[in-house]
């Protein structure tokens, strides 16, 4: 492992000198993967060269900007929270969706979770597709426009200070769609992007990220009672063990043909997450 954090190091180290940075932005989530990419950051370039950003929004859990405070504070790298609400309110996103504040933190997730459920036989596979009802449609665009705005806030900071936006995309995520287009797909430097989820973990340890990081349950934070696993319908460890034997076209007999067929359900669909959305004729 540490071969592998000296590998990136050094990619991050040298792609800084290579197009003349001076630095770089981290969006920091309070969540594993971001984490990790800031330890790396500091690791090739310093901390006094790495800038975080915490970027909540109304529907961000508060646990979440806690924890990111507490990655950039052991890191001791400078930051700032800067709330996205205000871009996004401005934009009318959030009138789609009525406040919901007011209600206890489990009983927005009971909501969420059964409005997810009745609106589509597979959120999932009909996000990565683009289809559904209006109302599932509607959902798409509402937590769409979040990564898109917390991209633009990410640019604006990095470009001040001609500092890379360093990205936190992992090969599970990238592979499954996981992100969202003109999102977190939108930036200079791909650190992690060969490294599966599971492999993410044990780095996190070896960089010895807080155990209250690791111990989360990985999700975007974007919508309440949402986490990874509930939308793959598997646990990491069980996707990263069947997509590493397909793509190391291993025998899959010893796998439940239900995850296995779940998976590759996915892989096909995530194919439409990586067309761009322009052609040259």
């Amino acid at each position: 492992m540490k071969n592998c954090i000296d590998e990136i190091c050094e990619f991050i180290s040298n792609f800084v000198k290579e197009y003349s940075y001076k630095g770089a932005v981290v969006g920091i989530s309070g969540g594993l993967d971001s984490a990790v990419v800031a330890a790396l950051c500091v690791r090739a370039l310093g901390a006094e060269k790495v800038f975080g950003l915490i970027l909540p929004e109304r529907d961000s859990s508060k646990e979440s900007v806690k924890d990111a405070k507490t990655v950039c504070e052991n890191l001791k790298i400078h930051y700032e929270i800067k709330p996205a609400t205000p871009m996004l309110r401005k934009l009318g996103i959030y009138k789609l969706f009525p406040p919901a504040f007011l209600f206890p933190k489990s009983v927005q997730e009971r909501y969420v979770l059964g409005k997810w459920q009745k609106l589509s036989n597979d959120p999932f596979i009909d996000d990565l597709l683009n289809k559904g009802n209006k109302e599932f449609l509607k959902g798409l665009a509402y937590y769409r426009s979040k990564h898109r705005i917390r991209m633009c806030i990410l640019y604006f900071e990095a470009e001040k200070r001609n500092y890379a936006v360093v990205g936190t995309t992992n090969k599970t995520e990238f592979l499954t769609g996981l992100y969202v287009k003109w999102g977190d797909d939108s930036v200079d430097i791909e650190p992690i992007a060969h490294l599966y989820k599971t492999q993410i973990f044990e780095l996190a340890r070896h960089l010895k990220i807080p155990e209250k990081i690791l111990k989360k349950p990985p999700s975007p934070d974007l919508i309440p009672g949402i986490t990874d696993e509930y939308a793959f319908g598997m646990s990491y460890q069980e996707l990263d063990r069947i997509l590493q034997k397909i793509e190391q076209k291993k025998d899959l007999s010893g796998e439940p043909i239900e995850k296995v067929n779940r998976v590759i359900r996915i892989l096909q669909a995530a194919k439409y997450r990586e067309i761009k959305s322009f052609r040259i004729f």
